[in-house]
């Protein structure tokens, strides 16, 4: 599942990450509300956890504007006020949920859980490029019948790749989505993981699926029929 973080505070939001990453969770960090607003618009998150005082658009606005478009998904507002008026400003603009600083990560991750089931569709629905499937629900990944074997960023990076079938991306993008970093022009590691993916999903079978497209990026789209 994927969940975006809108906090400013840089440790905090690093904490946060590196705590849902260790429970498998797929996790985009931004840094004020505005920015926030836009990930979340943008891109179909299962959880939204965001704190309250942030630069530019605050939280408790956020969660009015997201609300205002009828975006559903469930949202953590995380803030250091602690009185009964502010949860309750919190929860009457469409948070679903209240936490305040400082708090216990295994409460903050209960809670999380419980957002997400509630959040959960019944189903996921299973992606499906050519003959390569993948079930967000139980995370198998099958070729042409065959069960693949894939490491957590592989599997991350594949599912990228199948919700934008057919849609050339960028390293930049690639990284910001599956690293959840500004892309480093010096490194190589995007490019070294789209390999390892190439060797699992399009060895020794037809047809290839992943595509580099010079100069550009990478694509994974359906054969030209």
């Amino acid at each position: 599942m994927r969940i975006l973080v809108v906090e400013d505070e840089k440790k905090v939001a690093s904490f946060l990450r590196r705590g849902l990453e260790a429970e498998h969770y797929e996790v985009d960090v931004v840094h004020d509300g505005d920015a926030g607003l836009a990930r979340a618009l943008a891109t179909e998150y299962d959880l939204v956890i965001l704190d309250v005082m942030l630069p530019g658009r605050d939280g408790l606005d956020v969660v009015r504007e997201l609300r205002r478009r009828a975006c559903r998904m469930p949202i953590l507002v995380l803030t250091a006020r602690a009185t009964l008026p502010d949860k309750v400003t919190g929860l009457d603009v469409g948070a679903d949920d209240y936490l305040t600083k400082p708090f216990e990560f295994a409460e903050f991750l209960a809670r999380v859980r419980a957002l997400l089931r509630r959040g959960a569709p019944a189903s996921p629905p299973t992606l499906v490029v050519s003959d390569l499937t993948l079930d967000p629900a139980t995370r198998n990944v099958l070729r042409a019948g065959r069960p693949i074997e894939l490491t957590p960023r592989e599997y991350a990076l594949l599912e990228f790749f199948m919700r934008n079938r057919g849609r050339v991306l960028s390293r930049a993008l690639i990284a910001e989505h599956v690293w959840g970093v500004h892309f480093d022009s010096f490194t190589n590691v995007i490019d070294v993981y789209v390999n390892y993916l190439r060797r699992k999903i399009d060895s020794d079978v037809e047809p290839k699926l992943l595509h580099t497209v010079r100069g550009v990026g990478y694509v994974l789209k359906e054969p030209n029929p």
